[in-house]
């Protein structure tokens, strides 16, 4: 069976090309963001707080939707993973600004990250049909 068309969003981190994925991809009313982590892409930066890295995981995920022709509006499925429960209760407003209306499913996960600069990650999946 050949999948359908499918259209590969890209952040410009280097990251996707090394480990062989996309910041996002498009399959028919499907958007699947990967798991985003703080990183200012412009920069290669990583800032030092938790609630910094959730707004750039966020900025990042929503210029992938954007360009993949989604918004915020469209994600009907959260993750998120820290490095340690105390974030949640950081983090937690700062989702709430981007999802309070919106809604998702979500779950988040405590556990390590590959880097140990990296105190957030975020995936989303959104559904236009």
């Amino acid at each position: 069976m050949t999948p359908g068309p499918r259209k590969r969003i890209s952040s410009g981190s280097p990251f996707e090309r090394t480990a062989g994925y996309s910041r996002a991809l498009v399959a028919g009313d499907w958007c699947f963001v990967s798991g985003t982590t703080g990183y200012d892409y412009t920069t290669m930066t990583m800032p030092e707080t938790v609630e910094e890295q959730a707004r750039n995981c966020l900025k990042t995920i929503e210029a992938a939707l954007t360009e993949a022709g989604f918004s915020l509006g469209h994600v009907v499925r959260n993750h998120y993973y820290v490095t340690d429960a105390a974030f949640a209760n950081l983090v937690f407003p700062i989702l709430g600004e981007a999802f309070g209306d919106i809604r998702p499913a979500a779950t988040m996960v405590v556990c390590d990250l590959i880097r140990p600069e990296m105190l957030i990650e975020i995936e989303v999946t959104a559904f236009k049909g």
